[in-house]
């Protein structure tokens, strides 16, 4: 039997890294959470480099980003994701208090799967972390991978 995926996600607050956590942990998921402070520390985990080189090979179950970080923000990542024939299946969720249209235009220009805003109220924001957790971690079915030219 096949471990579960990871869960991938950027975020640079440590504050909203905190309640994401804590929201995905009431769901009592087993996959792992990898979470990065920045895009390119996301990239380097899908890409299996820097200090993911030795990570098992094979794509996360669901990338959360958010949409302004350091070094490479949101929207590169995804469109990173998007243009890579081995990345490209893995759903992308805009995890983000974003509320500019423009940046909700381009997230959907790049192909994120969903755009979720953060809420202000504690209990909004656990109850949408928590139901992207289930839907994407559990109840998604993924595209089968393949050896060739799996990461």
């Amino acid at each position: 039997m096949n471990p579960l995926p990871t869960i991938l996600f950027a975020e640079d607050n440590p504050h909203d890294v905190e309640l994401t956590l804590a929201a995905l942990g009431q769901n009592q998921l087993a996959n792992e959470i990898v979470v990065v402070g920045d895009g390119a520390a996301a990239l380097d985990f899908l890409y299996r480099r820097g200090r993911f080189q030795s990570r098992p090979p094979g794509n996360p179950a669901i990338a959360l980003l958010d949409l302004k970080m350091p070094k490479v923000d949101g929207l590169e990542v995804l469109k990173t994701i998007r243009a890579d024939e081995n990345l490209r299946s893995i759903p992308v969720v805009m995890l983000t208090s974003s509320r500019e249209e423009q940046d909700l235009a381009r997230s959907y220009q790049l192909g994120v799967n969903a755009y979720v805003l953060k809420p202000v109220d504690f209990q909004a924001f656990v109850d949408a972390v928590k139901a992207l957790g289930v839907f994407w971690s559990i109840h998604n079915q993924p595209p089968p991978s393949t050896s060739k030219g799996e990461i």
